[in-house]
């Protein structure tokens, strides 16, 4: 554990940009996890309630009373952003971490041993590539109905094959290593051979694919939000608002500008902090 965290702080000194994914990913991660522990004590951690009205002059611009200004109903836009966040964040995490989990397995599995098992899993997965993955969530986000838990559900559904095609690309590197030829001929079974020989190996690659990807999830999430898939109104969520707000592009332009300017934030971090973990895994 105190090697890998001083890789970690290695890292960070040795690469500004994955420095400042870190910052981010850590501060949106931090907030996240204090607003959610506000909402489960009942405490108030945002300056203003998400959804009251009036709190300010409607369509105020950015001031030290309201640093993000309010909307057309008088909310306040920070609180409102700030109280959108963990739903973003915790969408990201969840999908990554439930693609991840699957399609290691699946791909590792296919990987290894091949024959049937590896060609349904390519043809599998080829169908969810010939599809767009945001036009897939979409219907099936329509039969599920909106809800933030229903939109993790069908992101998880269409966001393991590519962790699947990867941990099988990597699985086939290590297959005809000693240790798992030796492992395959000792007759270990096939879930210790793949959870305590082969995903240990391909773990490296597979995080940072996943690192990079969260990005993509919450990016993909606030396109489903925009369309009105997830957060039902009034509570906000960062895509939502910037549908609701498009129209005062011109008259507010702060209104639709701050949360698009969070996602983009969160996309930015995680990349910036995927980038620095490949290059110095690639340096190695």
């Amino acid at each position: 554990m105190g090697s890998r965290l001083r890789q970690v702080a290695s890292l960070l000194r040795s690469n500004r940009e994955a420095a400042l994914g870190a910052v981010i990913v850590l501060a949106f991660a931090v907030t996240s996890l204090v607003v959610e522990a506000g909402i489960l004590l009942n405490l108030q951690v945002v300056p203003y309630s998400p959804i009251q009205q009036n709190v300010g002059p409607l369509l105020a611009s950015p001031s030290l009373a309201h640093p993000f200004g309010t909307d057309s109903l008088g909310r306040d836009l920070f609180s409102r952003i700030i109280y959108a966040m963990p739903n973003d964040v915790a969408v990201g995490y969840v999908v990554v971490a439930s693609a991840l989990a699957v399609g290691s397995v699946l791909g590792s599995f296919a990987g290894i041993y091949g024959g049937i098992a590896d060609e349904l899993l390519m043809r599998f997965t080829d169908v969810f590539f010939a599809l767009p993955v945001l036009v897939l969530a979409m219907v099936i986000a329509l039969l599920l109905g909106s809800g933030v838990t229903n939109m993790m559900i069908v992101l998880a559904i269409v966001w393991w094959p590519p962790y699947a095609r990867l941990a099988r690309g990597e699985a086939l590197k290590v297959a005809h290593q000693n240790y798992i030829e030796a492992a395959r001929l000792s007759g270990l079974k096939a879930r210790k051979l793949i959870f305590e020989h082969v995903i240990p190996n391909i773990s490296g690659t597979l995080l940072v694919y996943a690192t990079l990807d969260i990005g993509t999830v919450i990016l993909t999430y606030s396109g489903l939000a925009y369309v009105g898939l997830a957060v039902r109104y009034p509570y906000p969520d960062w895509g939502l608002m910037v549908s609701d707000y498009n129209a005062y592009v011109l008259s507010a332009p702060w209104l639709p500008l701050f949360p698009g300017l969070m996602i983009s934030l969160g996309v930015i971090g995680f990349s910036l902090l995927g980038d620095g973990i490949k290059e110095t895994m690639e340096k190695r």
